[in-house]
């Protein structure tokens, strides 16, 4: 790391993203963010990179290990940590909690926000963020300009992010799924977290909230207003909003109920009604329902629809009307891969699976893991005792509930015992 050449500078978020190789040229992952030490006295001290790697799995690398570093490949000497990166709170991200958060320019010319951070690493080896790219705010002929200044020609780069913008971040956000949104808002100051959050349209926060542990998910929803908090639960598959409502306290359960769409309060509170570690409590009120005289053509548009999970799409459950839960009598299921070998204008009540199991709402999660496993479903009905469907259990509600209550923050190897631990009783 050290060199005789001049600084090199370095923009973090141009970095962002960039591929990270081993010195036999193997890539390891990519940059998702960079660690400074903001300090009281002299330029902030950039310690670090966060780096995903396989599995999603993001760990620090210290810059003492990369030999190499600009905006098209970042070379380190191969020794990487996997443990997972955890933020101390001496620590700030510079993508994460820097950018878009307003500072004030000595010069008395006004304030500005920050666009980028750039870092330059210094002759003694080490890495200073030394300039930053802003934008002006504010009002006035200058509103809007951009440019590049000394950071220790600002005020504000230390300051709490309460107030911090969250439009560079969302950027960054945009082309991601919902588990990798999830990932990066575990990764944030509460503050932060649920700034960034309550950006989120209410389709996109509500995808999101279903990845999120119960602490992370309970935080964010009690920190929205109460009509948001509903329109986002109203976005919720409804097993999912029901496990949200059964985390929070009941007065707040309750308000957020009463101001939910009555259709999807009322799925909602059926839900509440069972044990969770039931099929009634497992189950969603809504998969793919159509009668007998749809056609196949009909059925695969329903299960192309982006708001059923590829587990429910496999099957449709056929039942006559209502198509509503709870419907008439539930006749058989027709699975996708049996539709795909069917022209599209056959009927589906001709091509009816009607020996499937079906579970009551009773059933313990021990019969339900059973039936999938023994007959390699993704998902399958629960109907009443007059054989009516009342909903469907899919095979990733099951593995939310095998799964230890903090596997979404675990490593891998830990959740890997507890796994053993279960299976072996």
């Amino acid at each position: 790391m050290r060199s005789s050449a001049p600084p090199s500078r370095v923009y973090v978020a141009r970095l962002a993203g960039t591929p990270v190789f081993d010195p036999l040229g193997d890539q390891v992952g990519r940059v998702h963010d960079v660690v400074v030490l903001v300090r009281a006295k002299g330029s902030p001290r950039a310690v670090g990179l966060v780096v995903e790697v396989s599995g999603k799995r993001r760990v620090f690398v210290p810059l003492t290990r990369v030999t190499s570093v600009d905006a098209g490949a970042v070379i380190t000497t191969g020794l990487v940590n996997i443990r997972r990166f955890s933020r101390r709170a001496t620590e700030t991200l510079v993508v994460a909690e820097l950018l878009d958060r307003p500072v004030t320019l000595r010069d008395g010319s006004g304030s500005a926000v920050i666009e980028d951070v750039a870092m330059e690493q210094q002759r003694n080896g080490d890495w200073l963020v030394t300039k930053l790219f802003v934008r002006r705010s504010g009002r006035g002929l200058r509103r809007g300009e951009a440019f590049v200044v000394d950071v220790n020609e600002v005020t504000g780069f230390a300051a709490s992010p309460a107030q911090q913008g969250a439009t560079a971040l969302l950027a960054t956000l945009e082309d991601l799924k919902p588990a990798d949104i999830a990932d990066v808002l575990r990764d944030l100051p509460d503050a932060r977290r649920l700034e960034v959050a309550a950006e989120l349209d209410d389709e996109r926060l509500a995808d999101v909230l279903e990845e999120l542990g119960e602490e992370d998910r309970v935080s964010i929803v009690s920190g929205l207003d109460l009509e948001r908090a509903a329109d986002v639960l109203d976005a919720m598959q409804p097993d999912d909003a029901a496990d949200l409502v059964a985390e929070l306290p009941t007065e707040t359960a309750s308000e957020l109920l009463e101001r939910m769409e009555p259709d999807e309060a009322e799925d909602v509170r059926r839900l509440l009604a069972y044990d969770e570690h039931t099929a009634g409590g497992l189950m969603t009120t809504e998969p793919v329902i159509l009668p007998p005289e749809a056609t196949i053509a009909t059925a695969l548009a329903h299960a192309r629809r982006q708001d059923v999970t590829p587990a429910l799409a496999a099957m449709v459950f056929v039942v006559r009307p209502p198509l509503e839960t709870p419907t008439g009598k539930l006749l058989g299921v027709v699975h996708l891969q049996e539709a795909l070998r069917e022209p599209p204008h056959q009927l589906l009540g001709s091509i009816l699976d009607k020996d499937i199991d079906a579970l009551a709402p009773e059933d313990g999660i021990g019969k339900v893991t059973r039936l999938l496993a023994t007959y390699n479903l993704t998902a399958l009905p629960v109907v009443d005792a007059g054989g009516r469907l009342v909903g469907a259990v899919s095979v990733d509600d099951v593995l939310d509930h095998l799964l230890p209550d903090d596997w979404r923050d675990a490593d891998d190897d830990v959740t890997d015992e507890a796994m053993t631990r279960s299976a072996h009783g």
